[in-house]
C-alpha cells in the first residue's frame, strides 16, 4: 500500500487513527489499539472537546468539524448531507460531530456564534470554516480542497 492509496478511519470506540489497506476494507477490519471493529462507513461520530484536540493532532487526513445542537433546525437539516459526505470521503478524510450544547470548549476557543459551522482541519490548524448550512457542491468543496 502506498501513502497515496492510503485509507485512514478513527475507532468509534478508543478514538484511535487507523490506516486500513483498501483491499482489506471488505474483511471487517479491527482498531489496532482495541481490537473492535471498525466502521469503514465512517459514520461521523459525536466526540467531545479532548477527543478533538487528540484526532486534529494525530489525523494524517483532513477533519471535517460539524458544530451542531439538537435544538437548531438548520443542523438537523444539514445532519444527513454531512453523514453522505462522510461516507464519500471515508478513509480520506474524518467527519465528526460536536454538540455545542454538550461540549461547550472548543466552540467557544473557535469563538462560533452560529450554528451549524463546519471547520476544516488539516496538519493541526483550521484550515476552512463555513457558518449556516451548506450542501451539495458546495459542502464537498470544503473537504475535497484539503485533500
Amino acid at each position: 500500500m502506498t501513502a497515496a492509496n492510503a485509507l485512514y478511519f478513527r475507532c468509534p470506540e478508543c478514538g484511535g487513527i487507523n490506516r486500513i489497506p483498501p483491499e482489506r476494507l471488505a474483511e471487517g477490519p479491527s482498531c489496532g489499539r482495541c481490537h473492535l471493529p471498525i466502521d469503514a462507513t465512517a459514520h461521523p461520530a459525536d466526540i467531545d472537546d479532548a477527543a478533538l484536540r487528540r484526532l486534529v493532532k494525530s489525523a494524517p487526513v483532513p477533519v471535517l468539524v460539524d458544530f451542531w445542537a439538537a435544538w437548531c433546525g438548520p443542523c438537523r437539516m444539514l445532519a444527513p448531507h454531512v453523514t453522505e459526505l462522510a461516507k464519500r470521503y471515508a478513509g480520506r478524510a474524518i467527519v465528526v460531530k460536536i454538540n455545542t450544547e454538550v461540549a461547550q470548549e472548543t466552540a467557544a476557543s473557535l469563538g462560533i456564534q452560529a450554528i451549524p459551522t463546519l471547520v476544516v482541519y488539516k496538519g493541526g490548524k483550521v484550515v476552512q470554516r463555513q457558518a449556516g448550512a451548506v450542501m451539495g457542491p458546495a459542502l464537498d468543496r470544503l473537504i475535497s480542497a484539503h485533500l
